[in-house]
């Protein structure tokens, strides 16, 4: 494939990721979304493998990686739950900036290609960038993958002077940065490039370990920008313009999806990254105004004569469900009230779950009508006129000491408006805090009732209920 030819399909690819990015914004065209992101792809490793960079030699080694990686892809499809999506997504972040990190240690050690005078200190920046992008992502989200898969715990681990760390760790990498580039060959440029490697897996780890559980869902979109920016290092590295482009898509992509999950959260970005925000579920809660009264407990006999009778349910779903796994009986459910007349809509927050539209996938893999799945400013006004409204496994998103506790920590968050229902159902294991670590006055309202138990088994109660 001659080199313009290669051009014209890397032009090609770079489209339809773009367009990939745009059909995934929505969930009836996300399947057009990843459908235009696979063809894409398959163009730009086709371009790649049988362009003029690539020597026929080699052709059998890509030839062999494509089909190990991809088996283990298609085996990960097959076998990893929807509700393991989460820790796969971060697992896959790790492995973009590992390769970000041994692309990096590759260019540099490859002498075929001689550069001199500033060219040279320009090659040497993009790979001392690279690998410092490369291993930050790769054991943040090493890390994520621990504390969503629930190996490692949600609370924030806060070392003392945590930030005087972080800022010696950053002195230290701008010291052996200058080393690097002063160095006169490869053998003494090694040293300050490993030890950088270090300082930034280290503060990797400390990020993310520093982050409370509430803030995951803005970790993994966070982490998914810092692998975007590693992929586009990686391009500059190997002077690969598509791999510059689509990095810098996924990376400003993965930026503003940050920012939109922050602005959920009533959070800025430094704050999220500064960490302590959250503990694991069942911690004790945090300071502000402790609730009054006592909770009411319901029955799944008595939840199912509620939503019998009712005209309008709005259904709230958390990470309660996701770990039940109850996504498929809450769709029976709902196809079942819905064939009765009643009005059923599902009502979304943006960080609900462990991930960014953790929600809306599982709902999807369920069946639910996209057309009622509606997000929370969508839905937020309609909860006065609501019937009955239930919450499934959600915690923090459904807290009223958002609105009405300025001493609470997530004070100005907004929050789905479940109390203003005539009557609230919320489905949890025990009275344990969320990950935020902050108890909920909702649970002692007069119009909330508790239905405690795993939320599969007693949503299959509910249906069974319902039916008879």
């Amino acid at each position: 494939m001659s080199a313009s030819l290669a051009a014209v399909a890397y032009i090609g690819a770079t489209i339809l990721f773009i367009l990939s990015l745009g059909g995934l914004a929505n969930p009836e065209t996300a399947r057009r979304g990843n459908f235009y992101g696979i063809v894409g792809m398959t163009l730009a490793v086709l371009a790649t493998v049988f362009g003029p960079r690539v020597t026929l030699a080699g052709v059998p080694w890509i030839i062999g990686a494509m089909l190990v990686g991809g088996s283990i892809g298609l085996y990960a499809a097959r076998k990893v739950q929807m509700t393991q999506m989460p820790e796969l997504v971060a697992l896959m972040h790790s492995l973009v900036g590992l390769a970000a990190c041994l692309v990096g240690f590759a260019s540099y050690v490859d002498t075929s290609i001689e550069f001199a005078g500033a060219e040279k200190s320009i090659h040497e920046i993009e790979i001392y960038i690279g690998i410092l992008i490369g291993a930050i992502t790769f054991s943040g989200s090493v890390i994520a993958f621990g504390k969503l898969s629930g190996k490692i715990g949600g609370k924030p681990l806060l070392l003392p002077a945590r930030h005087w760390l972080n800022l010696v760790g950053l002195l230290v990498v701008i010291w052996f940065g200058y080393a690097f580039l002063q160095a006169p060959d490869i053998g003494a440029g090694m040293m300050p490039l490993l030890v950088m490697t270090v300082v930034a897996v280290l503060f990797g780890i400390h990020m993310v370990m520093a982050i409370g559980g509430a803030d995951m869902p803005v970790v993994v979109s966070m982490l998914n920008s810092y692998s975007g920016w590693a992929a586009a290092a990686t391009g500059f590295m190997l002077s690969n313009d598509l791999l510059i482009v689509v990095g810098a898509l996924v990376g400003s992509s993965g930026a503003i999806l940050s920012y939109i999950m922050c602005r959920a959260m009533n959070r800025n970005f430094i704050s999220v990254i500064a960490g302590g925000f959250g503990t694991g579920e069942g911690g004790a809660p945090a300071t502000g105004a402790q609730p009054a009264g006592e909770v009411t407990p319901i029955s799944a006999i008595e939840t199912a004569e509620l939503l019998g009778t009712a005209k309008s349910v709005i259904i709230i779903p958390g990470y309660g469900m996701a770990v039940a796994q109850a996504q498929h009986t809450v769709y029976e459910i709902t196809k079942f009230l819905r064939e009765k007349g009643v009005n059923v809509r599902f009502g979304i927050h943006p960080v609900a779950g462990r991930m960014p539209g953790h929600m809306n996938v599982l709902l999807a893999e369920a069946k639910v009508p996209y057309d009622i799945v509606l997000e929370m400013d969508e839905i937020n006004d309609d909860f006065p006129d609501t019937d009955v409204v239930m919450v499934i496994g959600a915690n923090d998103i459904v807290n009223p000491g958002a609105e009405d506790d300025p001493s609470s920590p997530i004070a100005g968050m907004p929050v789905l408006q479940a109390w203003k229902a005539k009557i609230s159902i919320v489905m949890k294991r025990s009275m344990a805090s969320g990950y935020a670590g902050v108890d909920n006055p909702l649970f002692y309202k007069e119009n909330n009732r508790m239905l405690f138990g795993d939320a599969k088994k007693m949503l299959d109660e509910v249906f069974s209920a319902l039916k008879g």
